[in-house]
């Protein structure tokens, strides 16, 4: 055997080796990933929709991956059936209330079995067990959402449209504000009417203002009254006084009301001029008879007058008069 053939021999080993060598690395490294070379322990749940899980996914616990999917199989026509194989180092942190749920790896990544949930006072998971299902959201209960919120937003779209028609055709408050002039012109002047009651009510507003700052100011009665002590004093003197009147005012109306009781009695003599009719008649009596005695004595003086002997005495008498009544004249 020439030099050639043994070079030729020594490349073909080496690749051979080479060759050797990555697939025993890839039996390793695809065994590792599937459990092949680990103590594991076998659970299993029940799925109505598997929603492509595939043999091989990776079963997850609280992000971190602790086994794979050994198999999928058909229980029933509405049962799917999901064989896991767990690490065993793993298995002590799995309980038996555990829930298994469909999930992905990222937004569009590979079906996986994530496992959740789980007592401390709950046994470890052991092999042949069965785990509890839950639906999990995962895509396709978004891609529901999305849909259901599209047909939403449909039937908003379109009730939107048609309450722009109706407005259009100037139906309701707002479409008859929108088309029809005559509220529009109305609709303004209710506006202006507002800016003027709310420029009235500014100008009040600083009316009021003034005012109080007039009446806070220093000299005025109202400020002398709030804040000096003095006129304060005064005040209250002068309502004390003025109770004082009140008082003696009541207790005078009191004497008043007293002295009106007593007139009614006939035990006092203004009572009996009141109230005693005998007295009444005997009074009138007497003054017809003052009158007829003043008649009498108006008589008695006209005669006395024409009498000889007082005629002269009544003529001196008229003449001082008259020259009393002339000075008084000339004076004036």
């Amino acid at each position: 055997m020439n030099a050639a053939e043994n070079k030729r021999t020594i490349i073909v080993g080496i690749f051979v080796l080479v060759g050797i060598i990555i697939l025993v690395a890839g039996i390793l490294v695809l065994g590792g990933q599937q459990n092949r070379f680990s103590s594991t322990v076998k659970v299993s749940t029940v799925f109505n929709d598997v929603s492509g899980l595939k043999s091989g996914n990776n079963v997850w616990f609280s992000g971190v991956k602790i086994g794979t999917i050994k198999a999928i199989n058909f229980k029933n026509l509405q049962e799917v059936e999901i064989e896991m194989v767990i690490e065993e180092k793993s298995r002590q942190f799995v309980r038996k209330d555990a829930v298994a749920k469909i999930g992905s790896e990222g937004f569009i990544g590979n079906k996986l079995i994530v496992i959740e949930g789980g007592s401390n006072n709950v046994p470890a998971i052991e092999d042949g067990d069965v785990l509890q299902s839950a639906v999990d959201g995962g895509m396709d209960a978004m891609l529901k959402t999305l849909q259901v919120n599209n047909e939403n937003l449909v039937e908003v779209t379109r009730n939107f449209g048609d309450l722009s028609a109706r407005i259009a055709r100037g139906e309701g408050t707002v479409g008859a504000v929108l088309t029809d002039s005559l509220m529009a012109v109305h609709v303004k002047q209710m506006i202006a009417n507002l800016n003027q009651t709310s420029a009235n009510t500014a100008k009040a507003s600083q009316a009021l203002a003034q005012l109080t700052t007039k009446l806070s100011a220093e000299g005025t009665l109202i400020n002398d009254l709030l804040t000096d002590t003095v006129i304060y004093g005064n005040l209250q003197e002068a309502v004390a006084q003025l109770q004082g009147i009140t008082q003696t005012a009541s207790a005078l109306v009191t004497n008043l009301n007293q002295t009106t009781e007593k007139l009614d009695d006939r035990d006092n003599a203004v009572g009996v001029l009141l109230n005693d009719p005998e007295m009444a008649e005997s009074i009138r009596q007497t003054m017809q008879h003052l009158e007829q005695s003043s008649e009498k004595l108006d008589q008695n003086m006209e005669a006395l007058q024409h009498n000889f002997l007082f005629r002269g005495f009544f003529r001196k008498q008229q003449r001082a008069a008259e020259k009393a009544a002339k000075a008084g004249e000339s004076q004036q």
